[in-house]
């Protein structure tokens, strides 16, 4: 695909979101110039009074919320863990509110990443990995420019591996370089994921990788694995590209390899969003793209699905159904992929924690009350949801040129996740010790009582324990 084809993709829905946030405005100041001349206490309050008094969307998760700085919210099963991470995410300089701009809109934040050119990016090494079907995909390695003063995060000076999960458009954004960026100069090894045919990967076979199916992305990270066995992995996705991730540590269980996950700006109730649809600037803009970006490989694909259907798709659930399920070979219902692909099929058997950050005025990922399951955060011990009240889709910008604050909080969660690790098999280990210590002084049924004693205090010192469910 051309350097220009992602922005004409996108370009309309830029010009059309332009035109909502124009009358969006012009219906506010008709609001606000009705409510001059009401008495005090009787007009409609402004949005940013009620956030300033704490309400908002954030607010009607009931119970097992907890108060952030910058008016965000975590949503979580209380454990050990969820302590750890909430000091770690109440000392973050990222969440500290700072002043508002006129970038602060949804759209603004939203279109910032993915309509403007990614710009200059960091120096990547690609490699191509053939899968056992023949296809390709690629892992782009960020390799530099390393900043001086470099910081190593992790014992040992071995530097973690950080895979990274663009969104399922394949469309490299500003938002994941910018990530790639502050990873390296926090002293991870980045890697960027493409799938096939995605951002230049040769489409070497004429199967591309359905949604939320995870079996191009298990032989990438046993890849990862060889290449570096020793080294803690930790693996981020964006947007869409939330499915291929969730998905994995699903039906990986804790056999995934990783130490811990986050995702920015997930879609998790990945059937109803693609049934109910995208406001159509986003609609159209993500088809377009979609379609500029297989144009390339309409031969190819001429002998298993309809091409002819497949580019005048009108939404992006036509465009998903043609190309995956009305297949000239193997055709299937839209039910039977879906019980395939949807990323929290498995998530029962995730072994990994994971935080999502999601923004409450997300104009991609719809309204929270439809498509937010609460219940799994409450529930489940390693989801962690992390809600602001502003940040647009994979936005959540700062002022000047600051990396964006949900790169800054992703990466001190995974240092809070790699010392409250540490510190667990720390204890473990003393466990041990004191036992085998005692052993060789106490009689046997002593020993068993002591053993007892010191399992059930550490049971009530850390809560949260690691289950292997494969």
């Amino acid at each position: 695909m051309p350097p220009w084809g992602a922005a004409l993709a996108l370009l309309l829905a830029a010009i059309a979101l332009l035109g909502l946030l124009a009358r969006r405005l012009l219906r506010r100041l008709g609001r606000r110039a009705v409510g001059a001349g009401t008495p005090p206490g009787t007009g409609v309050r402004d949005a940013e009074e009620e956030e300033a008094d704490g309400g908002g969307p954030a607010d009607r998760f009931g119970p097992g919320r907890e108060a952030l700085p910058g008016g965000c919210r975590l949503l979580c099963k209380p454990s050990a863990l969820a302590q750890c991470l909430l000091r770690a995410l109440r000392r973050s300089a990222a969440l500290e509110p700072g002043p508002r701009s006129w970038l602060s809109g949804p759209h603004l934040q939203t279109l910032r990443h993915f309509v403007l050119p990614a710009g200059p990016g960091p120096e990547l090494a690609r490699e191509y990995l053939q899968l056992a079907d023949n296809g390709l995909v690629a892992l782009d390695w960020v390799v530099g420019p390393c900043a001086r003063g470099r910081r190593v995060t992790h014992a040992g000076g071995l530097p973690a591996v950080l895979l990274v999960i663009p969104n399922a458009w394949g469309r490299l954004t500003r938002n994941v370089l910018g990530l790639c960026r502050l990873a390296l100069e926090r002293g991870y090894y980045p890697v960027i994921f493409h799938r096939r045919g995605h951002h230049g990967c040769p489409l070497a076979s004429p199967r591309l990788q359905p949604f939320g199916d995870p079996s191009d992305l298990k032989e990438a990270v046993t890849y990862i694995r060889f290449r570096h066995p020793a080294a803690p992995l930790f693996a981020v996705s964006e947007g869409s590209g939330s499915a291929l991730l969730l998905s994995y540590l699903g039906e990986c269980g804790s056999s995934s390899y990783v130490t811990g996950a986050a995702c920015i700006s997930p879609v998790l109730r990945c059937r109803e969003w693609f049934e109910a649809g995208l406001p159509w600037p986003y609609e159209r803009g993500f088809l377009l793209h979609q379609k500029i970006a297989l144009s390339r490989y309409i031969t190819a694909l001429e002998d298993t699905v309809d091409t002819h259907k497949l580019f005048k798709s009108r939404s992006l659930r036509e465009f998903e159904e043609t190309l995956f399920c009305h297949t000239k070979s193997f055709p299937i219902s839209w039910d039977a992929y879906w019980d395939h692909n949807d990323p929290l099929r498995d998530v029962d058997e995730a072994a990994v924690p994971v935080l999502c950050i999601l923004s409450a005025d997300d104009p991609v990922c719809g309204p929270l009350d439809h498509f937010l399951p609460t219940e799994l955060f409450r529930s489940n011990p390693y989801f962690f949801l992390l809600l602001s009240r502003h940040g647009g889709h994979c936005g959540f910008l700062r002022q000047d040129s600051l990396p964006a604050w949900s790169h800054e909080v992703i990466l001190e969660s995974f240092r809070a996740l790699t010392d409250f690790f540490r510190t667990e098999e720390r204890m473990k280990g003393l466990s041990k010790h004191r036992g085998s210590f005692l052993g060789g002084r106490r009689r046997w049924g002593t020993l068993q009582k002591r053993e007892a004693s010191s399992s059930s205090s550490l049971d009530e010192i850390f809560s949260w324990k690691r289950s292997y469910t494969r």
